[in-house]
């Protein structure tokens, strides 16, 4: 019996999705999102509000008049990548396709999906908040372990300079380097908090009520340079460390300053009959995403980097 080619597709695209937020160590910026305006293709609608500040009581006229703005900004998701798989049915036969299909597009997002998706995001945060300077948010020159230095007081130190700013939950991204020197710093005292991703709760280290999520250090980098999967050199697809990428120990920012999206576009399979290419089972896998940060939201984001400045 033929294999429902459409209600597979569509299983694979929800159960894609789904996981594309729970693996990637950035997928609770995709909460944020929850108001943003999704109809297909690579544009969405990005809430804006805003509202006037308090004004005095009159005893005789009573309030004054506030104002409430509440307008949609159109904004195009740039990154619209994707790639094409050949499953030869020699390999997988009709019965065993659904388990052989999963396997291969599990694994492809696994190791390159959901690493490209968490750099770019930290990526364009990173850039984004250098290019705007804000006062006291980046500290450069900083190599955990370095001698009379301190890891717990960097974090410290970035948490302050965002509080003062901002009430409210933060979330920190650190590399497995600052993380060990930060938990050597505190002998085993540092406490563990709840943090919720994707609909899962995990344990994870903080200070200051402040969850540290541990980040691979190839994913935490100032600019990266994504592969286009044609140009010779650049087959494999996939992203790299920018030419003039700096490495970041650790940022920190509000739950709530980044807004991010992953959708995957209406995901195709071929069997080998319908393929016009190959006999072969054809799988196409498109994804959509980005992130922005808006701009009276860039001062709430502080780095700590590797590298000096300039």
């Amino acid at each position: 019996m033929a294999i429902n080619t459409l209600a597979t597709a569509t299983l694979f695209q929800k159960t894609l999705d789904k996981a594309a937020v729970r693996e990637a160590v950035t997928g609770w910026m995709d909460g944020n999102a929850g108001q943003v305006k999704y109809s297909g293709g690579a544009e969405i609608k990005i809430p804006k509000m805003s509202v006037q500040g308090l004004a005095d009581y009159d005893r005789d006229n009573g309030y004054q008049q506030g104002g409430v703005t509440l307008e949609y900004e159109t904004r195009k998701m740039t990154q619209d990548r994707g790639r094409m798989f050949q499953l030869d049915p020699m390999d997988v036969d009709e019965n065993n396709f659904v388990t052989t299909a999963a396997a291969v597009m599990g694994e492809f997002q696994r190791t390159f999906v959901i690493p490209e998706i968490d750099a770019y995001r930290i990526s364009k945060i990173a850039t984004e908040t250098i290019t705007a300077k804000k006062a006291g948010m980046i500290e450069y020159g900083y190599t955990p372990g370095a001698a009379s230095t301190s890891a717990l007081r960097k974090l410290k130190e970035g948490i302050k300079a965002v509080r003062d700013l901002y009430n409210g939950p933060l979330v920190c991204h650190a590399t497995p380097d600052f993380i060990m020197e930060l938990e050597l710093e505190l002998a085993g005292k540092i406490t563990s908090v709840t943090f919720a991703k994707g609909g899962i709760d995990t344990q994870v280290p903080s200070v200051d009520g402040v969850p540290i999520i541990s980040t691979p250090s190839n994913r935490m980098y100032s600019a990266i340079k994504i592969l286009d999967g044609k140009t010779v050199g650049q087959e494999i697809g996939g992203y790299k460390k920018g030419d003039a990428a700096k490495d970041l120990n650790f940022f920190l920012c509000p739950r709530t300053t980044p807004i991010a999206v992953t959708k995957q576009d209406v995901m195709r399979i071929f069997d080998p009959m319908t393929n016009q290419k190959l006999n072969a089972w054809q799988m196409d896998y498109r994804r959509f995403h980005d992130i922005w940060v808006l701009d009276n939201k860039l001062d709430s984001i502080f780095l700590n980097i590797k590298d000096a400045e300039g």
